[in-house]
């Protein structure tokens, strides 16, 4: 193929070699300083080119090698991060149930602490009312046994006791 290659790069030099019709061709001079002139540089130059350009080659690709491993460890990184969020929402719904239920609770046992209280007022408010009418009916007694033993001209029978008593009291 390189022979192929050089022979149609050297064909338009035969064509266009010639001179103005005079007879004298120097093509073949020129045409073997062009071979070993591309020959010599060729020989020179090759080697070097092939090298950078392989050189070249390979820093792409080793470039996009690294841009490839970021490009991994950031989408594990986002895959984990994403993990991390359902996980949280997860915990988030789960803490708002629990505080939830904990709020029911709390209610609940506020609730019936309240009513404990309220039953332990209403039944310390009848022992007091209780409490007050013995003790005004024991004044009433008191005070009409008071009246009655002061008074020696009465005397009483146990009935009219009784009655003045239920007087008293009412």
């Amino acid at each position: 193929m390189n022979i192929k290659f050089i022979l149609l790069l050297v064909a338009p030099i035969f064509a266009f070699g010639a001179g103005n019709g005079s007879g004298e061709y120097d093509i073949v001079p020129r045409v073997i300083n062009f071979v070993i002139f591309f020959s010599i540089l060729y020989y020179l130059i090759a080697k070097p080119i092939k090298a950078a350009y392989n050189g070249r080659i390979n820093f792409i690709a080793n470039r996009l090698n690294a841009i490839q491993e970021k490009l991994k460890a950031s989408n594990a990184k986002k895959e984990e991060a994403a993990k991390r969020v359902e996980n949280a929402k997860v915990m988030a719904s789960d803490l708002a149930d629990a505080i939830k239920k904990e709020i029911e609770i709390m209610l609940a046992k506020i609730e019936k602490d309240t009513q404990n209280e309220i039953a332990i007022l209403e039944k310390s408010y009848e022992e007091q009312k209780e409490f007050e009418e013995r003790k005004l009916v024991r004044a009433a007694v008191s005070e009409v046994l008071d009246e009655l033993f002061e008074s020696d001209a009465m005397k009483i029978d146990q009935n009219e006791l009784i009655n003045l008593i239920m007087k008293k009291v009412s």
